[in-house]
């Protein structure tokens, strides 16, 4: 919620409002935009009826204010005037019992609070100077119809109710701490007496005699390859029988034409007088194992997507890999493949263990020791590697009950997810591409996985950059609420140099505000702001984009609906194609591809 969602259903009767926040806080006439017949004031006199003062508290008193500030403008307060507090403070931290007395004594009821979507302003609540008992306001600031009576038994009603709630909820967060902090201090003694620093040098160690292990069995076997190589060489035999006729010339001297003779007659591939290659090196020799490495993607350093080592099906590595780099771990390469591509994560697919079929089929059943000291050896491995294990449970953990025993790092109890380029938008309707692309979409999953590995977020991917260029106080206000106002936010707004400043409470609400190139990979053209955009538009245009795969959405003077099409009037672009600066009409033939989409004014 904005300043102005909270403030201006209670704007009626009022012609002043009056800014009594700190001098180093926000300059509220960015954030306000005041209706006509009401008027800006920063005196310091009394509030009476047809005046609206908005102070703010906060942590920081030099941004925010602090208690006596407050007080200073209670003391003020007349019977018919109002007031806005906007707390820093977030809702659960919020220390209203502070002003709560104060407010009672000045004969102030507090009407409404609500939570607000900036970075320094967390809540707001909105009161009025009374001598008698007024109705409450609901979410909307519309107020509830009753007499002062009926008032006062909701209020006491709400109290009892919303204390008893409290009481619950501290005694669960009591509980909490408690527990945390009995971890801490096992942590701590576990750092003290060094046990986890042995175990985790421990496994490395294993890890690294591992390593060494596999190296010496490739030198052996190249060792060996040479020596069969050799025994079965031409030179080799030749120089045998001379030795022995050598050694024993009346013997041997005999039998030697003869045997020279067998070996002519019985050379083969191995036997011949042109000469053997050189064995390569031992480092560049591949072992039997590594002859079975599927190596199906390398990620190098810096990652830009997520990076995963999956015990997966065949569905969901399909998936996966349209937003991730997927590397599937089987039982006779899950090793080698783990420590050379060394992922973000091991995920472990329950589904995938516990399906009839697929390579770790009944895996954590115990009918498998095999697979279940494989997958022992891989969540090992990635501990070794600093990288955690989670296990995706997305189906009855009964299929695999084996599995709940291994020490996994995190555990995700939800589906895969649905890949948007799989539903018909027919059948599924707009609404319900929305709710799959904002909650049920691949990326939202695989957000959920980045957030537990600290990996980068394929939620980035649907970040946007409008383009705008505001002249006056009216297109600042109006492009703050076309961007506020969007179901899907965009991540940051491009405007010239002079209009930056103007646009403070974008910035305040977590939009950033720059001049020069966007930086996002999604570009929309906002520059005409008379232009009446819906909520909904950038969520259905890139909704439509993944769906499709397009580089550019948009529309189209026939209207095409979900359909690519040769040329459109772009409404989305992708940066790259954005900073190619390549006229719209050109795009198709060079190859882009252009997706059409109607959205809800059109409709």
């Amino acid at each position: 919620m904005r300043i102005i969602d909270l403030l201006h259903p209670h704007l009626d009767g009022i012609t002043t409002v009056v800014d009594a926040t700190a001098r180093r806080g926000p300059r509220l006439e960015r954030y306000l935009h005041l209706p006509p017949g009401v008027e800006l004031s920063h005196h310091e006199e009394d509030i009476d009826a047809g005046q609206l003062v908005v102070m703010s508290y906060g942590p920081n008193p030099n941004l925010h204010g602090d208690e006596a500030a407050c007080l200073a403008v209670l003391e003020r307060m007349r019977p018919g005037g109002r007031g806005v507090i906007l707390f820093g403070h977030r809702g659960t931290e919020l220390t209203y019992h502070r002003l709560l007395d104060h407010l009672v004594t000045h004969r102030c009821q507090v009407l409404r609070v609500s939570v607000l979507g900036y970075t320094h302003l967390q809540a707001g609540a909105v009161f009025a100077c009374t001598e008698e008992l007024l109705p409450l306001h609901d979410w909307f600031g519309i107020p509830a119809p009753s007499d002062g009576f009926a008032t006062a038994l909701r209020m006491a009603g709400e109290c009892v109710f919303s204390d008893f709630v409290s009481r619950s909820l501290r005694a669960r967060t009591l509980d909490q701490e408690c527990t945390a902090e009995e971890t801490a201090r096992a942590l701590d003694g576990a750092r003290s007496d060094g046990t986890a620093e042995q175990l985790a040098a421990m496994t490395r160690e294993r890890a690294q005699l591992a390593s060494r292990l596999r190296g010496a069995r490739d030198r052996v076997a190249l060792l060996e390859a040479r020596v069969a190589m050799l025994e079965a060489s031409t030179s080799l035999k030749v120089g045998r029988a001379l030795v022995a006729t050598a050694r024993s010339p009346r013997r041997e001297m005999v039998r030697l034409p003869g045997e020279l003779y067998r070996m002519w007659r019985g050379r083969g591939p191995g036997m011949t007088d042109r000469p053997v290659p050189p064995a390569r090196e031992p480092d560049a020799v591949v072992s039997d194992s590594r002859l079975y490495l599927a190596h199906r993607a390398l990620s190098s350093a810096p990652r830009e997507r997520l990076v995963i080592g999956g015990v997966l099906s065949d569905g969901t590595a399909e998936d996966f890999a349209a937003e991730a780099v997927v590397n599937r771990l089987l039982p006779h390469d899950g090793l080698l493949l783990l420590e050379r591509t060394n992922p973000d994560a091991l995920v472990v697919q329950l589904s995938a263990c516990s399906d009839a079929t697929g390579p770790w089929s009944l895996t954590g059943t115990g009918l498998v020791p095999d697979l279940d000291s494989n997958l022992a050896q891989l969540i090992t491995q990635a501990r070794a590697l600093g990288r955690k294990a989670v296990l995706w449970r997305d189906a009855p953990a009964t299929g695999a009950p084996g599995l709940a025993h291994f020490d996994w790092d995190a555990v995700v109890d939800t589906d895969t997810g649905v890949r948007l380029s799989r539903l018909d938008p027919v059948e599924e309707g707009r609404t319900g591409l929305w709710e799959a692309f904002q909650h049920n979409s691949i990326r939202v999953r695989l957000a959920q996985l980045a957030r537990l590995t600290g990996s980068p977020n394929p939620l980035d991917g649907r970040r946007i950059a409008v383009l705008a260029a505001p002249r006056t106080e009216t297109d600042v206000a109006r492009l703050t609420d076309q961007v506020l106002g969007q179901m899907h936010r965009p991540a940051e707004v491009v405007v010239p140099d002079q209009a930056v400043p103007a646009l403070d409470e974008l910035t305040a609400a977590g939009v950033a505000v720059h001049a020069g190139e966007p930086t996002a990979p999604w570009v929309a053209d906002w520059t005409d702001l008379s232009v009446d955009r819906p909520d909904t538009l950038l969520l259905d245009l890139m909704c439509a984009q993944e769906y499709s795969g397009a580089d550019a959405v948009g529309h189209t003077p026939a209207d095409d609906d979900y359909a690519f099409v040769p040329e459109l009037r772009p409404a989305l672009v992708r940066r790259s194609l954005h900073l190619a600066d390549a006229p719209a009409d050109t795009w198709s033939r060079e190859g882009y591809r252009l997706f059409a989409v109607r959205w809800k004014e059109m409709a």
